[in-house]
């Protein structure tokens, strides 16, 4: 629901920037006098026109009719564009309504109400990332660490800030602690983790203070599973001892990418791989295998009732493994392999495999990679260690987040069935100042 206001207020937005740059180069300023004027001659002149096209055919409203003479005034009015005579006739045939404005603007509402919920089901949906096991194609939730000597006049000044984030989506923060206790973490699903003290003493608890998943694990940028221990950069990690007032945390909070998802498209053509697919988690990964342990000793289990944006990297009938391909740089290597092949089509899927950048902005792709989830797997449905394969049958497709290191997807819990589909990925509409706005690929 919040996706959608704030999908919905970012049009209003910009509509209204349009609108009122329009008015400008009209050389009219907006909400001025001389616009309200206008704007109330084109309204009364506009009923006028409907009145007319409304009632002219009806027999108390011609020559000789009971109405007659004043429609013809009324029609007169319209033609000369006497916007006057147009008004007085109006209400001499058309009494005033109690509470006329309530009205319109109700019947507004409505219309636009029900127009964007058809419109949202059927075709265009906005949807939040939350995320970065998307990265670096698609960016969830995340952050830019820096001291307060670095935030600028504009990142902290209390109106301009927001004017910021709304053209880049970085807003800066600074969180210290509020009471002395214990620093405790607990893990959301929005791409955030909430941080919080609690005193020893009495159980007092301060508030929750909400930083993005890489803030406590900076080398793995997605939605899990985790290697390593929950820690702050400057080194505090959960059940640590933190005194009043001591800095927790500064830097920039960045939103994570607003996208609007392409309902009807896969009503024409089938899905494909390389699709940037977006689907209800319901029912995926419930069994206990679905269920994961990280090497942190965290659980990880599917977020049932959600939504999740992967890569579509298979589809019905294809047989898919991920197996080893050498050593470089001392690091193992990866390739995935589709009915024994390795795909390079489309442009994406092979950038991803060759470790490429898809803009000269990013960061080049770390590959696909088995989960390494041991003795946690589903034979014939997960890819945990290399050289397994799974067989999709008909209605099934696989899930690849583009952070293969980082991302919790078909690898750990199996495929995504046809019913689960919702759409795919259409573009970026915000944040607008950065290399992902536009199209996504």
């Amino acid at each position: 629901m919040s996706t959608m206001l704030f999908g919905g207020l970012t049009i209003f937005s910009a509509l209204f920037v349009l609108w009122c740059l329009w008015s400008l180069c009209l050389g009219r300023v907006p909400f001025s006098a001389k616009a309200k004027r206008v704007k109330f001659e084109k309204s009364v002149l506009s009923a006028a026109r409907t009145f007319i096209l409304s009632y002219e055919d009806l027999p108390a409203y011609m020559d000789g009719g009971e109405h007659g003479a004043a429609m013809k005034r009324l029609r007169g009015a319209w033609e000369e564009r006497n916007v006057d005579a147009c008004r007085e006739t109006l209400e001499e045939l058309d009494a005033p309504k109690s509470y006329a404005a309530c009205r319109e603007w109700l019947d507004i509402l409505v219309v636009s109400i029900s127009v964007a919920m058809a419109f949202r089901a059927y075709f265009y949906e906005p949807f939040h990332i939350p995320t970065g096991s998307m990265q670096p194609t698609l960016y969830g939730n995340h952050s830019e660490t820096c001291s307060p000597a670095q935030a600028t006049f504009l990142d902290k000044a209390p109106g301009l800030r927001w004017y910021k984030w709304l053209l880049t989506g970085k807003m800066y923060e600074c969180f210290t602690a509020q009471i002395g206790g214990l620093l405790r973490f607990r893990s959301t699903n929005t791409g955030h983790y909430e941080m919080f003290v609690v005193n020893g003493v009495d159980g007092t608890m301060s508030g929750p203070m909400l930083v993005p998943t890489d803030v406590l694990h900076p080398q793995e940028t997605g939605d899990g599973p985790y290697s390593h221990r929950a820690c702050l950069p400057n080194g505090l990690g959960d059940g640590d001892m933190v005194r009043p007032g001591q800095l927790l945390w500064s830097g920039y909070v960045e939103s994570g990418d607003f996208l609007f998802v392409n309902r009807w498209l896969w009503n024409f053509r089938h899905p494909r791989r390389g699709d940037v697919m977006v689907f209800s988690t319901s029912g995926v990964g419930k069994s206990p295998a679905g269920t994961y342990v990280g090497r942190d000793g965290s659980r990880y289990e599917v977020q049932q009732g959600t939504h999740y944006i992967k890569r579509m990297t298979g589809v019905p009938g294809e047989r898919l493994s991920i197996v080893e391909a050498g050593v470089e740089g001392g690091e193992r290597k990866f390739e995935l392999r589709v009915n024994g092949e390795k795909p390079m089509t489309p442009r994406r899927v092979a950038q991803i495999q060759n470790h490429e950048k898809w803009h000269e902005k990013a960061y080049p792709y770390a590959g696909y990679r088995p989960s390494f989830g041991v003795g946690q797997g589903m034979p014939g449905r997960t890819l945990a260690q290399p050289g397994d394969e799974v067989v999709l049958g008909p209605g099934e497709y696989y899930a690849c987040g583009d952070n293969s290191p980082s991302s919790f997807d078909s690898r750990y819990w199996g495929p995504v069935p046809s019913r689960n589909l919702v759409g795919v990925a259409g573009g970026v509409f915000w944040p607008i100042l950065t290399h992902r706005w536009g199209p996504i690929e």
